[in-house]
């Protein structure tokens, strides 16, 4: 499904990019949570402050790569060493937003991107979790962004990578964990899903149900997503197209959608 103009995904992005601001800092995944607060930077957050695993504060990238990426370190305000990234800027409370994706994600907000299936005999291995746990406990709060599938979305994940509530209620607070936690999920379907409050132009409660593998609950009343604006689609399929251009070890000029 998709509306009119633009694609499920690129709506997802977008959606995602809204819910950062100009006060944030942000501990940046790679990928679609690059994606998402890169779009934010230039758009409607200039101000925002991104960093990165590998030790870059307040960097700006035309086309990140990844976080090793040598561009964001010619664009950061400083680069510090990563235990250093570590304890004085996430673990000291320092960063307000960590944004996150998933191979598997449960319905408390826990993220599985170690194993799909036994850990000893895995069905696949996935890439691990790097930083993800410390960001999922540390950060402020946890912003994650996924495509919405049965395989994905579970009711029980395989493997506890990045602790989310754990089984619900006040888990975090148990364990001491004095952060929120997933306080937002967007998909390619919907916004907010733990209670989706949120539909993605021309997606129904239907479609998002038979995607997700727990008992969905819908906010009443439950809104519909403001579609990209032209400033929107233009700056990420910008991005996108510098992006897929650098993969291709080619030199494209930043265009203007951010302008």
């Amino acid at each position: 499904m998709s509306g009119p103009g633009f694609t499920p995904e690129e709506m997802m992005t977008i959606a995602a990019a809204r819910a950062l601001s100009s006060h944030d800092v942000c501990l940046v995944g790679i990928g679609a949570p690059s994606a998402a607060c890169n779009i934010a930077r230039l758009t409607h957050a200039p101000g925002i402050t991104l960093i990165y695993e590998s030790g870059t504060i307040g960097t700006a990238p035309e086309v990140p790569l990844s976080i090793g990426d040598g561009e964001l370190c010619e664009t950061a305000v400083t680069t510090v060493s990563v235990p250093e990234m570590f304890r004085y800027w996430l673990q000291e409370g320092r960063i307000t937003v960590g944004f996150l994706s998933a191979a598997q994600l449960d319905r408390h907000g826990n993220i599985n991107t170690t194993v799909i299936g036994d850990y000893h005999h895995p069905k696949t291995r996935l890439p691990g979790g790097g930083g993800a746990p410390e960001i999922a406990t540390s950060c402020g709060e946890v912003f994650i962004t996924m495509k919405q599938s049965l395989r994905g979305m579970v009711e029980k994940i395989d493997f506890f990578t990045s602790f989310g509530h754990g089984d619900g209620g006040d888990a975090r607070a148990k364990l001491g964990i004095t952060t929120k936690g997933p306080t937002l999920l967007v998909t390619d379907l919907v916004t907010k899903a733990f209670t989706v409050a949120s539909l993605h132009p021309g997606v129904t409660r239907d479609a998002v149900q038979a995607t997700c593998g727990w008992k969905v609950v819908f906010a009443d009343p439950l809104e519909e997503t403001p579609p990209p604006t032209v400033r929107e689609l233009t700056t990420l399929r910008d991005l996108k197209a510098r992006t897929e251009a650098a993969h291709r070890g080619e030199k494209v000029a930043a265009g203007t959608g951010g302008a």
